[in-house]
């Protein structure tokens, strides 16, 4: 057995202890949506905390998203065409996810200033429960703007100022 394998047991079973203690979604769900695996890969005394941060991370690359498509600064040029493409039911959605991303960014704020365990577990449970909330919605205006976006990005109508 190597140790990729051997940390990867490690770190379920360790997973496994923290959830029974406090009620958190398994170990595959939380995997599949924030790809906690990798943690495997460090050595940790609070796995709590290096859960939250690869939700977080995922939570915040959704965030950035979504900003540079509302305010598009320094963005590639491909977004302009994505952002053309928006009408305002789907700006309206965007807006709605990204203040609960948003609420998500700012609870961490303060629990990363100081470690509690019950406020990280507290946390988890809070954007987990966003998160599966808002994942159908954001995968919905993900691909209306595909669909929109491969027309508005035929090569007669490159231009985002057209």
């Amino acid at each position: 057995m190597d140790n990729e394998e051997y940390d990867l047991k490690q770190l379920k079973k360790n997973y496994k202890k923290l959830q029974e203690k406090h009620s958190l979604p398994s170990f595959e769900e939380l995997n599949e949506d924030f790809n906690i695996e990798k943690i495997a890969q460090f050595e940790t005394d609070i796995l709590i905390r290096e859960i939250r941060k690869f939700v977080v991370d995922k939570i915040t690359g959704y965030t950035r998203f979504i900003e540079a498509i509302f305010q598009p600064v320094n963005v590639p040029i491909y977004m302009f065409s994505m952002i053309k493409c928006l009408n305002l039911e789907e700006k309206g959605k965007l807006s709605k996810i990204y203040t609960k991303l948003v609420d998500i960014e700012l609870d961490v704020l303060e629990i990363d200033i100081k470690f509690n365990e019950e406020k990280e577990v507290k946390f988890l449970k809070k954007s987990f429960k966003i998160w599966n909330n808002l994942k159908e919605d954001l995968l919905n205006t993900i691909c209306f703007i595909r669909e929109n976006w491969e027309v508005n990005s035929s090569p007669d109508n490159k231009s985002y100022f057209n």
